[in-house]
């Protein structure tokens, strides 16, 4: 059985204690994992701390080089990650391979954005310039859906910026990203990069480190109200990428047909576990009971199995609990409203469920009102686009939603009446390095990608010159 290592200082180093890894496709461990002790995590921080005087000192030229040579380095080994991921995580190979690629194209375009300053004022009374100046030691903890791709919102920009680092990664995923430890150990400044492995018992001491300036966080709301809480007392910077019930709104002029591919996806990719998929499907009533057929027609062709055999469109559900959450979510559905397709677990091996439709539920079904995080769909009927905007917006969370319609103005105006963080309009979850990406009410505080993003990880200094002559630089 492999084993995995933390990188510490330079260094891949057995934890002071191990732990299995299970593939959700069988439930069974196929892999030993290092785990660090709260000992380690000191280590960890220490050497984040020596190394980043160095390391922010260099010219961002040179730290701009070291992300190239990193997305290289993820490129090459793109394979044995990806089928790495598959094991770990469970979602179809297609889609790990995809999530690889996606993480060494941020690394690439976080090598290209600058930190230049930028000049406010100058003239006859001073000079004002604005700089952007790296935090310190920076904790990135990562969740366990996407843990290579959502590695790559936070690392690469925090090393640009001339931060160092300690990455958590789920302890239920933490095979990928430790072997991306060992890929990168050589590229990178001892110390730069430490990644850490824990069973969920590290989160906390992390969060509350003295040595650690500040926190990107993504996972559950619940979790990151935890986080903020550890951050409070040395008034610790935080970014928190959180829950999600993201609303989809169907008009009244779309065709079912050629819509429901794309909103079944919306909904089921990578088994419903990511915080941006649609969580609530409103569809208006004229065109409700052609939209389910066709939804339920999609769930009911959708080959589920393991993510290493060939021609598999949906994995398992990544862990137990999660598993057994959802299907408590199926159970609720069938009190509340129609299944149509799936509604029960997939064999009796791996925490397989099969995707599921269901159909004449409304606000205040616990399938509608929570974020449910797995491969159930509610299809929820309206009548008055107004009112379908007030109950979209009904919602503790606020972390993306969507708007579909043969009339793109139309839809537009709809868009700009959700309160999310992000709205698309005939798309769902797209997300792109440029473009910031962030949650409203308990969906999350602050942004990740693009500028917004970048300078998540800086601390604004402003220099403010009164005018005698003019500074030498």
């Amino acid at each position: 059985m492999l084993n995995y290592k933390l990188l510490i200082d330079g260094d891949m180093v057995d934890g002071d204690d191990t732990m299995g890894v299970i593939n959700p496709a069988t439930e069974e461990a196929f892999a030993t994992c290092a785990r660090a002790s709260e000992r380690q995590l000191d280590e960890a921080v220490a050497a984040a701390t020596a190394a980043l005087p160095a390391w922010s000192a260099k010219p961002i030229d040179d730290r701009r080089k070291v992300l190239i040579a990193i997305a290289d380095a993820i490129q090459e080994n793109s394979e044995d990650l990806a089928r790495l991921l598959v094991q770990e995580q469970g979602k179809p190979l297609k889609d790990a391979r995809g999530e690889i690629f996606g993480a060494q194209a941020f690394f690439r375009h976080f090598a290209g954005m600058d930190l230049a300053p930028k000049i406010l004022a100058d003239d006859t009374t001073g000079r004002v310039e604005v700089r952007r100046k790296p935090l310190g030691v920076v904790g990135c903890i990562i969740p366990w859906n996407f843990p290579i791709v959502l590695m790559a919102f936070k690392v690469p920009p925090a090393l640009l910026a001339g931060n160092t680092l300690i990455v958590k990664p789920a302890a239920t995923t933490p095979l990928t990203t430790l072997k991306f430890g060992e890929i990168i150990k050589e590229l990178v400044p001892p110390g730069v990069v430490n990644i850490i492995a824990d069973n969920n018992d590290l989160g906390g001491a992390m969060t509350a480190h003295p040595g650690i300036r500040k926190i990107s966080f993504t996972g559950s709301t619940e979790t990151g109200k935890k986080v903020m809480a550890g951050a409070a007392d040395a008034l610790k910077r935080i970014s928190l990428e959180l829950g999600g019930n993201d609303a989809l709104i169907v008009l009244d002029d779309v065709d079912p047909k050629a819509m429901a591919p794309k909103i079944y996806a919306a909904a089921m990719q990578n088994a419903g576990q990511v915080c941006i998929a649609a969580k609530r499907i409103y569809v208006h009533e004229s065109i409700y009971d052609p939209m389910c057929n066709e939804l339920a027609k999609l769930a009911s062709e959708a080959v589920v199995g393991d993510g290493l055999e060939q021609g598999v469109q949906m994995g398992p559900v990544q862990n137990r609990q999660q598993f057994e959450k959802i299907l408590g979510f199926i159970d609720s559905a069938k009190e509340d409203g129609k299944i149509i397709a799936g509604g029960s677990r997939k064999g009796n091996r791996g925490y397989f469920i099969e995707p599921t439709i269901v159909r004449d539920i409304t606000d205040g079904s616990k399938l509608v009102d929570e974020e449910q995080f797995g491969p159930v769909m509610p299809v929820i009927k309206y009548a008055d686009p107004a009112e379908v905007v007030a109950r979209a917006n009904a919602s503790i969370y606020g972390l993306g939603g969507s708007v579909w319609a043969s009339d793109a103005e139309k839809a537009w105006r709809v868009a700009e009446q959700i309160e999310s963080g992000s709205v698309w309009i005939n798309k769902h979850g797209d997300l792109q390095p440029h473009i910031p990406f962030g949650g409203a009410k308990l969906s999350g505080v602050g942004a990740e990608l693009g500028e917004e993003g970048l300078n998540e990880f800086t601390q604004l200094q402003v220099l403010s010159m009164a005018r005698t002559d003019r500074p030498t630089r």
